[in-house]
Parts: C-alpha cells; structure tokens; sequence
C-alpha cells in the first residue's frame, strides 16, 4: 500500500432506483451510453477510474483544475442529451469532489479523501458539481467558474464539518443557476442499549447493499461492453447519413400487418434481399411460420413448421446461430410470428432525409485517422474492416461516439439507411452518416476537435433569444459553415466558405460585433473544443 494526495471525484445518478424500475432495460443501456460519455471525459483530462459499482464512478486526478473542468464538460455534455426525454426520464448526474490524502491497494484508492467526495456528491444538486474548500482554493483563480460558499456542512461519518462550494452551472439561456444548500440533519445518538441492535441491522442492510451493487455492476459492465461497438458485419450492413440530428422523438411501435402480410418496408435493418424474401418466400408460407432479428442485421425465418412453438424457437435459433458465427454481441429477437409483428422495439430512432449529401466544397476522400469522435480502438476497427470493404459501404454516428458499419449493400442509399437504422437503435436517439463509400460526406473539422453533435435549437451556449436565427441563417448547411460564442452566448456565424478556416474566422468577426471573448463552438454538424 502506499500513500499520495490526490483529487477524487465521485459521481453518481439522482433517482436512479426509479428510474430502474420504470425501465430497466432502457435505463441500463443509457447509463451504458452515458458511462462511455463519463468515461471518455476522464480519460481526456488524465483521470483514472479506480472504482465502479452500478451508477457510481469514482475517480482520481493529478489536480483539482483538471477535476473540476472534466466535471463541467461532462454536466454539460449529459444535460443536452437529456434534452432528448421528458423530464421524468432524464438522468441526471450528481459530483462531488476533494482533494485528500489517499491509501492505494491493488489500485483502488481507500481512505477520508474517497469518504468526503462520497458526501460531497451528496449535497450536490442534480446535474451539478459541489467541492470541498481544498479544491475551491486550487481552482477559484484558475477557471472562469463561478461558486457559491454554501458553508460548513455536517456529514454522514465524517467526524468534522465540511466546508463546501457549488459550482454555478450555465443555464440554456447563458445566465448563471444559483445553488439551492442542502440541510443535512445531524442524527441524534441513540442509548447506549440500542447500539447492539443498530450495528446488527447496519451489517445485514451492508451484506444486501453490497450484492446488489455487485451484481449491478456486473450487469452493468456486461452492458456497457456492447453498447457502443458496432456488431461485427456480414457482407451486406446496416450504413447512415444525415447531415443534422433532430432530438430523440417518441419511437412508433412496429407497424401491424396489412392484409395478411407484412409491411416489408417498415422491417429494420434487413438489406434488400432480405426484405424480398419477407414479401414473397415468407408471405406465401402457411400459418406455422415465423422470423427473427437483431440490430446487427443478422436475421432467421423458419416456414412451414408443425406448430407455432417450432416456428419461433427454430427462427431465432437460426438468426442466433448466424450472429454468433460473426462474433456478432446483439441477441436475436422474434420479430413475428405468422403474419403478427412482435416486436417490442418499435422502429429505431431516424434523422430526416436526404440522408447522405454530396458537397463539393466538404466532401473529401475517406481516411480512418481523421474519423471524428472514435476511441482508437473504434478508428483501428473502421480502419480494418471499412476501409477495405467493398462497395456499396457507409459509416454512421451518434452523439455519444457510438457508429455502426454496413459493407457490401446493393446501394449506398441501403448501406446508409441499415446503418442508421442500427446506429439509432444502440445510441437510442438519431445518428449521422460520416462516411459513404470512398468519403467523408460531412463537413470534418481538423482546426478544433470535434466532441458531439451541434444543434442551434437546444445549444445552451447560444442565448435562448438567438437560436431560431442561428438555426434558420444556417439553412440548407451546404459548404463550411462555423459558429461562435462570447461571454453574453451572442452568436457569431461563419457561413458557406469555401474551406474551414474561412468559416471560423468569419464566425470570430461576426461574433465580435456583438460580444466579447468570443471562441468557435461548431463547425458543420459538430460541437468542437480544444485539439488537446
């Protein structure tokens, strides 16, 4: 074991419980989405997570400046995808953080520092930030953040009172939320004959709270691990495009069948062989028939079958057996049986059309290394596998980084719309065709990096008053455009150069007009921050 100072972070989600148990399933893949967005942030600002058990993340840093600032770019990044969902389905962080004296063992870090993050999460609001007065002093000249002294605060297991700070988080409209102090009440000591009693029910409460997490963990590690990657592809795949990204809109259930068929069109991420084959092969087949699928693409139909049982258990057996020959993680599902759709899923989440766009002016050859928004362990996959495939091929993304692949299609528009269709279904809101065969197809921003995707409408660094200008000015989105922002979220735009660099510096002159400080926060259909 060895001893070091350190800053901890400690976050985890405000109603979590609930949220569970409205929908488990969604929930688990969004925190699963929303991990690899926390993750990734951490990783970005030289932090490293030592502990995870279901919601929770623990995490340490080489300084408090690099803590607070990963903090706020990850508060900001989750609340405008929550933008995406009524207010009751929103998940929401909460983070506390301190800089304390740490015992490392077998890389997990234990001690008061780890405790006093814990309780400062506590007191935090939901979707916001809450530092001891260690890290207010690090980081009160070093960030232009605003804090609000909330004072000695008196917590659970920690013998004397911490003093603590809220970080300000910006509203949508560009002004300043002020925080809400929580009362923390003090428990009173119970008789001396109670305290057998309690420290019985505390280590029985410990023993299931500890299985539980356990066992959330587990799950949600499983989860987490497929959530993002796209499935391994057979020779026809799912592709996307789209150029803009609406929000998250409520999922149409599967459409019923029509006069004794299926509405083939309506199928998701089947090429068109496999949609013929529904219409024809599938529609003539007696009553004992059934098929199945997975967003992968993957799919297994059984016709003719001596009862209903034998048509479902053979169908997915099938698809199954074809998706893990591919290595595919995506479990099969029934999609129906006979002439009944069963689907639960509903159709995948889609941007609007045209999905894939030729621009002379931002058009340009594909090349793997400069794929905006992938670890390298997805830009090395898409170097692998796309770069070489054959035609007809494309590559969606979503917000969070996830991406899905559709290689050997009949035609780009099929490529493009199989991988949007998957791409949606694991992000869970609309994605965004980069690449169609040989080329990027949008804008790919080299000046500044890009981290998510922009939207004026729902921006909460552009003033609420300026978004409808900025979105209607942007219009049809063809050749470079840029947007800035100063202190007062007045926009600047940079619209339909000819190169990059012409954008951005228009965007910086027109922003200066207006306001001050002024810096780029899009260009083409990206959010961009800093290259390092």
């Amino acid at each position: 074991m060895k001893r070091k100072i350190a800053a901890i972070f400690a976050a985890d989600i405000a109603g979590y419980s609930r949220l569970v148990a409205e929908d488990e399933e969604e929930t688990l893949r969004r925190l699963a989405s929303y991990r690899e967005v926390i993750d990734d942030f951490i990783a970005k600002a030289n932090g490293r997570i030592f502990n995870t058990a279901g919601d929770a993340v623990l995490a340490e840093f080489p300084s408090a400046v690099d803590a607070v600032r990963c903090a706020i770019d990850i508060q900001e990044s989750l609340r405008t995808r929550n933008m995406a969902y009524p207010p009751s389905r929103q998940m929401s962080f909460r983070i506390g953080i301190t800089i304390g004296d740490v015992v490392e063992r077998d890389g997990d870090l234990l001690g008061d520092g780890v405790n006093i993050a814990a309780r400062l999460e506590g007191l935090a609001e939901v979707g916001g930030i809450c530092v001891s007065r260690a890290v207010h002093e690090q980081v009160a000249n070093k960030l232009s953040v605003q804090f609000a002294d909330i004072g000695a605060q008196e917590v659970k297991n920690i013998p004397t009172p911490v003093h603590a700070y809220m970080v300000a988080m910006r509203r949508e409209d560009g002004t300043y939320a002020t925080p809400q102090v929580k009362k923390v009440a003090k428990a009173e000591p119970g008789p001396n004959w109670m305290w057998p009693l309690v420290v019985g029910v505390v280590s029985v409460v410990a023993i299931g709270v500890g299985g539980f997490l356990y066992f959330t963990k587990l799950e949600t590690t499983q989860l987490s691990s497929t959530a993002v990657a796209p499935s391994p592809v057979p020779t026809s795949t799912p592709t996307q495009t789209a150029a803009v990204t609406p929000p998250l809109v409520p999922v149409p259930a599967p459409p019923a069948a029509s006069g004794g068929k299926i509405a083939v069109d309506a199928v998701p991420f089947l090429g068109e062989r496999q949609r013929a084959f529904l219409s024809n092969e599938y529609a003539a087949a007696g009553d004992y028939k059934a098929f199945a699928l997975n967003i992968g693409g993957f799919n297994g139909s059984a016709l003719n079958q001596p009862n209903e049982e034998a048509a479902r258990n053979t169908a997915l057996d099938q698809c199954q057996k074809r998706a893990d020959a591919a290595q595919s993680p995506r479990r099969c599902e029934l999609y129906a049986v006979g002439n009944k759709v069963v689907y639960s899923h509903g159709s995948p989440p889609m941007p609007p059309q045209p999905w894939v766009r030729h621009d002379a002016m931002t058009e340009r050859p594909f090349v793997s290394k400069d794929f905006p928004m992938l670890r390298d362990q997805a830009r090395t996959r898409v170097e692998n596998i796309y770069a070489p495939a054959a035609k007809s091929r494309s590559v969606a993304l979503g917000p969070g980084g996830q991406y899905f692949m559709v290689l050997g299609a009949s035609s780009v528009d099929e490529a493009a719309r199989r991988s949007l269709e998957s791409c949606g279904a694991i992000a869970g809101t609309a994605c965004m065709i980069v690449a169609a065969d040989d080329v990027f197809v949008v804008p790919i921003p080299t000046l500044l990096k890009p981290n998510g995707f922009f939207h004026a409408a729902t921006n909460s660094s552009i003033v609420a008053d300026a978004r409808d200008d900025v979105v209607r000015k942007l219009g049809d989105g063809m050749g470079w455009n840029a947007v800035a922002v100063g202190t007062a979220g007045r926009p600047g735009l940079g619209l339909k150069a000819a190169d990059e660099q012409n954008a951005v510096n228009g965007a910086l002159a027109d922003c200066v007009k207006h306001d001050s400080d002024c810096h780029v926060i899009a260009i083409g259909p990206f959010t961009v921050g800093p290259t390092n």
